[in-house]
């Protein structure tokens, strides 16, 4: 039978507590070089030389990404050691793909998190790791190669006797691997993950990175039941059964707020989240969603839209100024992206969730945002600084010692930003929209190109 021991508790010197005033603490906490309250110790069986060894287990959080779980094994009777991580976020909506371009050996040393859902590819040696073929893990991107080459050179001996054309073929190969390291020419690293639980470090964050593209794609049925994901194909099996028409009028759904269960994305404690559809003066119905989490305090406010993608996308340039500036109103939706020209600035569209604030609190919300971004403990000095000072001029900007140019862009044009006009014939000075053509990569993107609204109830 297995023995779990934690390395170490603070329950028997805590003071005791009231039923009614007892906080759970956060599963997962940000990653630091003093975290070992949360280690949990397990004996289990070592694949090598089949004595006992010990696992040790560690949830944390990885910051510029998400909550994983960090194992290592160590055995010793034989030595043997194996590190893994394994995702311990959910599943999100869409599939990730990651292009790097390596194009130096300090491209080499950046952090790639891949989980066991991922493949990766280097087109150039003609490599291919499938999915779910290696354990996911927090490595670099010489760690990847070098796993290759130490997986392809296991056997080699024996193989050189028994099958030596096939030997010194793979020797040939390693040779191609060991030269991709001294990174000669650029090469090219493809990371396509289906759970979207992978990422690779951007070194000039928060500014963006000409080598690293990431693309998001909607999962097709096989890859979903890959996932475990698996849809129910009779009506009497669904969960959600449809009202009758009539039943529950729109005027009611305004004044009503709904809750329903789920998980704190921080500390992925149970709670609750409120629901309510109400009407944005001067622009269209929304959903919003609030959350509060008792156990890590954590509070996120999601925005939904409630219309349909409109015909045209909108691009918003707002000057900031003055404190009157900070005071507009802003609905940010989920397919917005920010940035800011002055600051070299540019925030994605998944990287901050669609929200009702104002420009104060979408500020702050990217400033926050940053200054948990960096591996604190592990990240050099030259890029601990190169953060410190992006921070401190963003701490100007939020000061109004530096004016600036905040840029919403939404290609499904459901995004509002309040005119400070009292006068609708009056334009606002400061505040520039701009209606645009998408373009087909926009369309792709929103799933639009796919999208049939005429004969659709035709069997294709």
């Amino acid at each position: 039978m297995s023995t779990v021991s934690a390395a170490s508790s603070n329950n028997d010197t805590s003071p005791p507590e009231s039923a009614g005033n007892v906080r759970p603490e956060p599963i997962f906490r940000e990653i630091n070089a003093e975290q070992t309250e949360e280690i949990v110790e397990i004996e289990s069986a070592c694949m090598n030389c089949f004595e006992t060894g010990v696992t040790r287990l560690l949830p944390t959080k990885i910051p510029f990404f998400r909550e994983v779980v960090l194992m290592s094994f160590k055995c010793d009777h034989c030595g043997h050691i194996n590190n893994e991580m394994q995702s311990a976020s959910e599943i999100q909506k869409s599939g990730i793909r990651i292009e790097l371009v390596v194009q130096s050996v300090a491209d080499l040393n950046r952090r790639v998190v891949r989980s066991d859902n991922s493949s990766i590819s280097i087109p150039e040696v003609e490599l291919e790791i499938p999915v779910q073929s290696q354990k996911g893990e927090v490595t670099t991107v010489e760690g990847i190669i070098e796993r290759t080459i130490a997986g392809l050179s296991q056997d080699q001996e024996k193989r050189r006797i028994d099958h030596p054309e096939t030997a010194a073929s793979i020797e040939r190969y390693i040779e191609r691997l060991h030269r991709l390291k001294e990174v000669t020419t650029p090469f090219h690293l493809l990371l396509e993950d289906i759970s979207g639980n992978s990422f690779v470090e951007n070194p000039l964050a928060p500014a963006a990175d000409p080598q690293l593209k990431t693309s998001y794609f909607t999962r097709s049925q096989q890859q979903n039941e890959q996932l475990g994901l698996y849809e129910q194909n009779h009506e009497d099996q669904h969960l959600l059964k449809p009202i009758a028409e009539d039943s529950w009028p729109i005027e009611n759904l305004h004044g009503e707020v709904l809750q329903f269960p789920t998980n704190c994305p921080s500390c992925q404690a149970p709670c609750e989240t409120n629901m309510k559809l109400t009407n944005i003066p001067h622009f269209k119905e929304v959903v919003i969603m609030a959350t509060v989490c008792g156990a890590c305090g954590h509070k996120t406010n999601e925005v939904k839209s409630g219309g349909g993608v409109e015909a045209q996308g909108v691009r918003f340039r707002v000057q900031i100024a003055s404190k009157e500036d900070l005071t507009r109103d802003v609905l940010k939706s989920e397919t917005c992206s920010l940035s800011i020209p002055e600051l070299d600035l540019e925030v994605g569209p998944h990287a901050l969730c669609g929200r009702f604030t104002t420009v104060e609190g979408l500020l702050v919300a990217m400033r926050d945002q940053l200054d948990g971004t960096l591996f604190h403990d592990s990240a050099d000095v030259a890029t601990k600084q190169q953060m410190q000072r992006f921070l401190d001029t963003f701490e100007d900007v939020m000061n109004l010692k530096r004016v600036i140019t905040l840029v919403l862009e939404d290609p499904a044009g459901n995004t509002y930003v309040q005119s400070l006009s009292d006068d609708d014939s009056e334009p606002d000075d400061k505040l520039t929209v701009e209606r645009y053509d998408r373009s087909y990569e926009d369309n792709e993107d929103l799933g639009l190109n796919d999208m049939k609204t005429e004969g659709y109830e035709q069997k294709a």
